[in-house]
C-alpha cells in the first residue's frame, strides 16, 4: 500500500516540477514583451492571453503536487493541537463533504468546456489575434483528474492514521533551505542552538 501511495506522490511531484518551468517561461515572455513594447515599439497583443494561460496551467497542474506535499492552506489555529486521529477524522469528513464533490464537478465541467472548445476551434477574444483556447481548457479536466487521484491517496492516509494513530510518511521533496546541510556547513548542533536560545531569553529578561 505504501508503495502505491508513494507512486502517486511521485507522479504528482513530477507533474508539479515539470509545469513549474512555465514560471521561468512566463518570466522570459513578460521580459520580452516589455522590451518589445517600450524599446522596439512593437507590442504583441497575443502575449497577454498567453501569459494568463501559462500562469493558469501552472497553477492548476500544481494542485496535486501541493496536496501531495500537504502544502495547501489550512486553519492550523486549532487543528495543529489535535491528536493525529482527530486530525484524520476531520480531514476524512472534509474530503468526502467538499473535496470529492468539488473535484468531480471540476473534471466534468472542464471536460465539457474542453470538448466544446475543440469542436469550434475556440480562440481568445480578449485581444485581437488571440491564441487558441482549446489546449488551455484541456488542462482543466487533466488537472482535476490528477488532483482527484492525489485526493484518494490522502483519503487512504487518513484511514491509515485512524487505524494506527500515526500519520503515514510522505515522499521527501526539495526544500527552499536544507536546514540539515546548513547546520553541517557551519558546524552547528541542535544543542548549540538550544543554548543560544536560552542565552537570548536570559539576556532579554535581564534587560527588562
Amino acid at each position: 500500500m505504501q508503495k502505491l501511495l508513494f507512486f502517486v506522490d511521485r507522479v504528482s511531484t513530477w507533474i508539479g516540477h515539470a509545469f513549474s518551468w512555465l514560471i521561468l517561461a512566463l518570466t522570459f515572455l513578460i521580459s520580452w514583451e516589455v522590451f518589445s513594447r517600450y524599446v522596439l515599439n512593437r507590442p504583441n497583443s497575443w502575449t497577454f492571453d498567453l501569459m494568463i494561460m501559462m500562469y493558469g496551467a501552472a497553477f492548476m497542474m500544481a494542485g496535486a503536487y501541493t496536496l501531495a506535499k500537504n502544502g495547501h492552506v489550512r486553519g492550523d489555529v486549532l487543528y495543529g493541537f489535535f491528536p493525529p486521529r482527530l486530525q484524520a477524522a476531520l480531514d476524512l469528513a472534509l474530503y468526502f463533504l467538499f473535496f470529492i464533490p468539488g473535484v468531480v464537478a471540476l473534471v466534468w465541467a472542464g471536460y465539457t468546456f474542453a470538448e466544446e472548445s475543440w469542436a469550434i476551434n475556440e480562440t481568445s477574444t480578449i485581444t485581437a489575434n488571440g491564441p487558441p483556447l482549446y489546449p488551455f481548457k484541456t488542462v482543466i479536466p487533466i488537472a482535476g483528474i490528477f488532483l482527484l487521484a492525489q485526493g484518494l491517496v490522502e483519503i487512504v492516509r487518513c484511514v491509515i492514521c485512524l487505524r494506527t494513530g500515526v500519520w503515514p510518511s510522505r515522499e521527501q521533496d526539495v526544500e527552499e533551505v536544507d536546514v540539515g546541510k546548513l547546520k553541517e556547513m557551519v558546524n552547528v548542533k541542535d544543542e548549540d542552538i538550544a543554548k543560544l536560545d536560552e542565552f537570548a531569553i536570559r539576556n532579554d529578561r535581564g534587560q527588562k
